[in-house]
């Protein structure tokens, strides 16, 4: 029979172990420890499943075992199982990571054809019925639901259909198959539960197994072991039996089964301790049959709680035992075994999962003969798993609840390949008899046909992705073999180098492929972008590869020689070596290479792209001449230096080449352009690099070449002249010309020169003449400035102050340098030349200088900063003050300086005795330069001597700003420091902030304590302020006068009023506007002073007695009325309806301390109103009464509210008390026994709000109670409450308000005292105790009404104007017109 070429062979030779290739996992990675005492089986099989065992699912769902009866034909599709349905297995689990790594086809999927024909054939003409198990070894054997087992060669032909279809009637479906290691006999069990084994040599059937476990019970598994005697079983009951095969009766079971062979059965696992439902015996492959741990016959069983691992031989052991963690009880285990190189050697690993989480336990045998399972890493996935095999010692192949088959690297977890298994099975699941593996390939059995996977080998991963055109992705496949860190590599052994090089003769091959591809399929139409999008895309992958396989030949060669063909082509490759380049990558092109890359780059005008190439490329084969030419006509001054050092060593032309362009421009004192300053900026470090013996811009010289570089640097700088000189140029042009360029940068360059000259005798030389010209150059030369002249010789100074100097100088020359920097008639460049000099005092010139010459000199020249820098170093102190008092641009550093000299424990007490003297005698000069700092000196250092610096302080204002400052309280100032005569200097201040500053006089007043209220009330008195003043009568008691001395104050303020009125009146239209814009800012006036007074007698009228209260309001309120009756005269409208609103509130504000009688008495009886008519003060009097009808209504209303409140709380309470309780058993929850344990005693029972009840001595004996006291009775705790929260209460408890606490702590007493009292148990209720039922009835309510109550909304609205109390006059409050009080009914209560 024919098929394709991909399944022509089905068998293999078994999985080989590279053992060069083995992981390095850790021995002590693992979850579990190792097992040193195993328990025993029977240990493992007495153990209770309940549901307080840990990490052990319960067993609530059994194997459905309905479907494999005689009538079933489906055993071999989970489709008739909900485990494997997706709609049972929809949730959320953490998926594998997968990784960016391309992988490629990894699996080779062919349908078995000739199996698949015969299978629909033997179904349809001789009733084989559809096919429910397969099972792979030499052979492969498929059973089908009518009891036949048909087995085919590895040519796919039938060589055997072994059975009947009435043996199939009377056992029904096979549903397990098992081939032994030799291929010479097969076990079939069936739905029935009988077991048959049938010799495949011959076609016969050797056995007939009937009772080897319980009837009525199908097959799931029957599985051959190592031993070809021996076997196991597994029953859909969930039972595991071991059976073992003799040619011969034994003297145990002297009986044959149907005139055949015997079979002795031994059950390992009793359904009844648990269901297994999948058992995998160890089986080593051809090549590991003598492993030592092959001798104990190893079994794993599966149920739904827990692993098992066992031993068959010598006898029967439990080596592990493993419960699962948590998952869907309708997903079923899955087994699978499979040997694993780890660390050198090569042990079993058994890989077992329920649900999403795959487990790996790797199994060693020690020397000592105990045998150790090591916990491997886990592996999650993101739906149940309900097929798993071992494709081979890294790969496993998985099949998920929604039909994916998914491939995954066991080591890096990495899922490598998913497949899509619904069209390939013609949508039916996979089960366990529906899967199989042996040798590497696994093969899968629908309904009507067989499936094989198989791992491809490297060339055929990269071949399917080469004919997808997917060419990038099969570079990186391609590299991922070469760099040996492939996943499910099959077809590379042997010798790394070898390896490495066929992977990279197939990556070359690969790279010619893409580029004519890429060439082929380049769009020739369109705009040039996207033909450029298309090269960027293809040509930097061919470049990238050839320089990692380090094929530079390849790529400059052929694969150039390819792509020149096109223009585009052409540029992106030029283009895109750029960035190798930069990186090192790769450094060195062919000649042709870079003419074209030269021709490109200068030809787009890419000239930064050209130098940073430049610099990072060997130059050897260029042509210097040519490439020199461009970079100089392109201003690329870093690549023509490299070019000029690298290429022919000569590291003087470029100096000349720039100095030739900046050169003429300085010395014509001309200034430079931005590309001539670079210039010159590159020409610095490049001297400075070439002194140093780095090279330009990167990288070292030459160890050889680096002291004749340094030397032809130097001889090239002294030239008295440069090579094409006129007769005008100046000697030493090229120093000049750095000098006059940046003589600070140059004179570094120097500097970080110099250090490196120690022990060579020659650079000593060129350092000494190098100093005598730039002395000659620069001394009296008006070229330069004094800046560059000074940084000459600090540059100087610094070379002469070190240890070992060998430089000399001219100690002349640093007079005449001192001269030239102090020289009095320049004003010029002041600050400058003192910075200078400065700087050349610090780095040590001043020992080059008479020190009382140059003092003379820094005076004469006002250079302070000079000045103070050698008093400092004569202690003259005081001196520098003058220094600091002096310079203008330095006044303001003298506080800091003073304070820091007076503070400092370095200088001695006679420096700081001339200090002070010095400050005190400028003390006028310094408060008047900053009051605030000289009064933070004064408060620091000079507290003794406050009364000779305020004598010294002639003018009042500045002694006013100088007080203000050191009177207010400031930080950091020690509270116990007190100054001298203090209450003076208050008093001072006061008298000076009546004159100078009157706005900040009353927060004085009020934050100072300091001075005497006598003085201080004369003082405001004589000054007239009379708001101040009655501040102070009031502080002082003298409520009155503080009354009278404001009310004066209002009074004039109304009089001003008053007159502005009339004026306004007698006036013309713009004469009144005037004069009603005055009026506006009086009336103002008059408000705050009205203001000033209610808040005066707000704050003591409760002091008061009634009699002072009148003399205190009354006169207030007559002002305000004969002011109002003067402006109505006038017919100032809007003045009168101001004083109006005015009295109102006066009234308003008086009726909360005089009563209402004595205000309408007193309004009678006033002159202004006695005489005319009631009209005038009806107003008044209306106000009042409705004020009283208001708070007479809101009175009753509240009065009512509460005592509605107060009925309900107190109703609710006794409701809440009173209410039975309702055990919730009739039994006590500590003895559990009935409450009326014994019929003729009398027990007192307690039960508790929560429901449960207690026998009270049981409560006594768990120490329940708590609160015992002598005069209290024992209070109770609900004990099965307080132990679930954690803690029983104890006599220190506090009691919660919680149900664990009685509510009503019942004491039943049970007695029988008559024959009908036996039904019924007498309850008396006894110590009702109040304050816990309060508490709870209280939570209850608090509950039921959520909100504030009504009486706190009532007391807020009472007390929301703290400032202001409730007045009585509602129209005299804003808004407060319509003001009705809204009111709601009490709370319901829901029984």
């Amino acid at each position: 029979m024919s098929e394709s070429p991909d399944a022509r062979s089905l068998l293999s030779a078994s999985s080989q172990l590279n053992l060069a290739e083995m992981d390095p996992i850790d021995d002590k990675e693992f979850d579990i420890p190792q097992v040193d005492t195993p328990p025993t089986l029977e240990s493992i099989l007495n153990e209770l499943e309940d549901e307080e065992e840990p990490f052990v699912l319960e067993d609530t769902c059994v194997l459905n075992t309905d479907n494999m009866d005689a009538h079933s034909c489906d055993t071999s599709s989970l489709a008739s199982s909900d485990s494997g349905d997706p709609a049972h297995l929809k949730r959320k689990r953490r998926t594998v990571d997968l990784n960016a790594t391309v992988h490629g086809s990894v699996l080779r999927h062919s349908l078995l054809k000739g199996i698949s024909a015969q299978i629909v054939s033997a179904a349809d003409k001789v009733d084989a019925g559809l096919p429910t198990a397969i099972t792979v070894s030499g052979v492969i054997a498929v059973g089908t639901s009518h009891g036949l087992a048909l087995v085919f060669d590895t040519n796919q032909a039938l060589r055997l259909c072994l059975g009947t279809k009435a043996t199939g009637a009377e056992f029904g479906a096979v549903s397990a198959l098992s081939i032994n290691h030799d291929c010479s006999r097969l076990l079939c069990g069936f739905a029935k539960g009988q077991i048959t084994m049938w010799d495949l040599a011959s076609g016969k059937l050797l056995r007939t197994i009937t009772d080897a476990h319980p009837p009525g019970t199908a097959i799931l598994h029957v599985k051959f072991t190592e031993d070809p005697t021996l076997a196991v079983c597994n029953d859909s009951g969930g039972s595991v039996f071991e059976l073992s095969f003799s040619p011969r009766p034994t003297p145990f079971v002297p009986r044959r089964v149907m005139g055949m062979r015997s079979c002795d059965s031994r059950c390992l696992f009793s359904g009844s301790k648990g269901e297994v439902c999948c058992i995998e015996p160890l089986r080593a492959p051809p090549d590991f049959r003598e492993h030592p741990i092959t001798h104990y016959s190893l079994l794993a069983m599966a149920s739904l709680t827990k692993i098992l691992v066992i031993g068959l031989k010598p006898s029967l052991k439990v080596w592990m035992t493993f419960p699962y963690s948590k998952s869907d009880p309708s997903s079923v285990p899955q087994l699978a075994w499979q040997f694993v190189p780890v660390q050198k050697t090569v042990n079993p690993m058994l890989a077992f999962c329920k649900g999403d989480t795959v487990h790996f336990l790797l199994v060693k045998k020690e020397e000592t003969g105990t045998i150790h399972v090591i916990k491997q890493k886990q592996l999650h996935l993101s739906c149940d798993i309900i097929s798993l095999s071992w494709i081979n010692s890294r790969t496993l192949v998985l099949v998920d609840s929604h039909e994916k088959l998914q491939v995954v690297d066991r080591p890096s977890q990495e899922v490598l390949e998913t497949l899509d298994l619904e069209q390939a099975l013609v949508g039916e699941k996979a089960c366990y008899q529906s899967v199989s593996s042996y040798a590497g390939q696994i093969v899968y059995l629908g309904t009507k046909s067989a499936h094989i996977m198989a791992l491809r080998n490297w060339r055929e991963r990269i071949d399917c992705l080469l004919k997808q055109e997917h060419f990038v992705e099969a570079l990186s496949l391609a590299w991922s073999f070469h760099e040996g860190t492939a996943k499910a590599v099959v077809g590379l052994l042997g010798d790394p180098m070898k390896r490495k090089g066929v992977v990279s003769d197939k990556m070359v091959e690969i790279l010619f492929q893409l580029a004519e591809h890429a060439l082929k399929k380049c769009p020739e139409h369109g705009k040039i972008q996207v033909m450029e999008q298309h090269f960027h895309d293809v040509v930097p992958v061919l470049v990238d590869y050839c320089l990692l396989l380090k094929r530079a030949d390849l790529m400059f060669n052929q694969l150039y020689t390819q792509l020149v063909e096109n223009t585009v082509a052409k540029g992106v490759f030029l283009e895109s070596l750029e960035s190798y380049i930069v990186a090192d990558r790769l450094g060195h092109l062919t000649t042709p290479i870079m003419k074209d890359l030269l021709a490109h780059y200068h030809g787009n005008g890419m000239m930064d792209s050209l130098e940073r190439c430049i610099v990072h490329l060997d130059v050897t084969s260029l042509d210097i001449q040519q490439v020199v030419q461009v970079c100089w006509e392109n201003q690329l001054y870093d690549a023509m230096i490299y070019v000029f050092n690298s290429g022919i060593n000569d590291y003087i032309t470029p100096m000349e080449k720039l100095f030739a362009v900046i050169g003429p421009q300085l010395r014509a004192g001309r200034s430079l352009k931005d590309e001539e300053v670079v210039m010159g900026n590159k020409l610095l470090v490049y001297i400075s690099c070439c002194l140093a013996g780095r090279a330009y811009p990167l990288g070292d010289i030459p160890e050889d070449l680096v002291v004749q570089v340094k030397n032809q640097v130097f001889e090239f700088l002294i030239r008295l002249h440069s090579g094409d000189s006129l007769e005008e140029e100046e000697v030493f042009p090229f120093i000049r010309t750095l000098l006059h360029f940046d003589t600070r940068e140059f004179l570094n360059v120097l500097a970080m020169t110099f250090e490196d000259f120690k022990n060579d005798k020659q650079a000593l030389e060129y350092q000494q003449r190098l100093v005598d010209i730039l002395l000659q150059v620069m001394v009296d030369n008006p070229d330069f400035t004094p800046s560059q002249v000074g940084g000459l010789f600090t540059f100087l100074a610094r070379q002469l102050a070190k240890p070992d100097n060998t430089l000399f100088v001219n100690r002349k020359l640093f007079d005449q340098v001192l001269e030239f920097l102090c020289c009095p008639d320049d004003d010029s460049r002041h600050t400058e030349r003192q910075q200078v000099l400065l700087e050349l005092l610090q780095v040590g010139g001043v020992v080059q200088f008479d020190e009382g010459r140059l003092l003379a000199l820094a005076e004469k020249a006002k250079f302070y900063q000079i000045c103070e820098f050698l008093y400092e170093k004569k202690h003259l102190y005081d001196r520098i003050i003058d220094c600091y008092l002096r310079d203008p641009l330095r006044k303001g550093e003298i506080f800091s300086f003073i304070h820091n000299l007076l503070s400092m424990p370095g200088y001695g007490p006679e420096e700081k005795h001339t200090v002070r003297d010095k400050v005190l005698q400028h003390i006028q000069e310094l408060v008047t330069l900053d009051p605030s700092k000289s009064a933070d000196l004064v408060v620091f250092h000079f507290t003794k001597e406050v009364q000779q610096i305020i004598s010294e302080l002639q003018d009042d204002r500045l002694l006013f700003q100088f007080l203000s400052c050191l009177l207010e309280p400031r930080e950091g100032h020690h509270p116990g420091t007190v100054l001298p005569l203090e209450r003076d200097l208050h008093e001072l201040l006061l008298d000076l902030l009546c004159r100078f500053g009157p706005q900040q006089l009353l927060s004085f007043l009020q934050t100072s304590q300091h001075y005497r209220l006598e003085e201080a009330i004369q003082i405001t008195q004589k000054y007239h302020h009379n708001e101040a003043t009655a501040y102070l009568l009031e502080k002082k008691g003298d409520v009155h006068g503080a009354f009278a001395v404001l009310l004066e104050t209002l009074k004039e303020t109304l009089s001003v009023l008053t007159a502005e009125s009339d004026r306004a009146a007698d006036g013309g239209e713009g004469r009144r506007d005037e004069e009603e814009r005055e009026s506006d800012s009086t009336l103002t006036r008059v408000k705050d002073s009205l203001n000033d007074i209610i808040v005066l007698g707000h704050r003591n009228s409760d002091s008061l007695y009634q009699q002072q209260r009148e003399a205190l309001w009354f006169p207030l309120l007559e002002t305000m009325m004969a002011s109002q009756k003067l402006v109505k005269g006038l017919k100032d409208e809007h003045t009168f309806e101001v004083l109006k609103e005015l009295t109102m509130k006066v009234l308003n504000c008086m009726s909360s301390f005089i009563s209402l009688p004595a205000i309408i008495q007193r309004i009678l009886q006033d002159p202004v109103y006695g005489k005319g008519k009631l009209a005038e003060i009806q107003g008044l009097i209306l106000g009042m009464l409705d004020t009283f009808n208001y708070e007479q209504t809101l009175l009753e209303t509240t009065t009512s509210l509460l005592n509605h409140d107060l009925h309900w709380s107190l109703a609710h309470l006794r409701a809440a008390v009173t209410r039975g309780l309702h055990p919730r058993q009739d039994y006590c929850n500590i003895c559990l026994q009935q409450y009326k344990r014994r019929q003729d005693s009398a027990e007192e029972i307690i039960v508790f709000s929560c429901g449960h009840l207690y026998h009270q001595q049981c409560l006594q004996q768990k120490d329940s109670g708590w609160g015992v006291t002598s005069e209290l009775p024992q209070r109770w705790s609900c004990y099965k409450c307080s132990s679930s929260q954690g803690g029983r209460g104890g006599p220190s408890t506090e009691p919660k308000r919680d149900r664990s606490t009685s509510l009503a702590q019942t004491r039943v007493t049970s007695v029988l005292h008559d024959a009908g009292a036996e039904a019924h148990g007498n309850k008396v209720f006894l110590d009702a105790t109040l304050d816990l039922q309060q508490k709870q009835s209280w939570d209850q309510l608090r509950c039921l009404y959520r909100g504030p109550s009504r009486l706190s909304i009532l007391s807020e609205l009472s007390h929301g104007h703290s400032g202001d109390k409730a007045g009585l006059l509602i129209p005299a409050q804003p808004g407060a017109d319509h003001f009705q009080l809204k009111l709601c009914p009490p709370p319901l209560l829901e029984e």
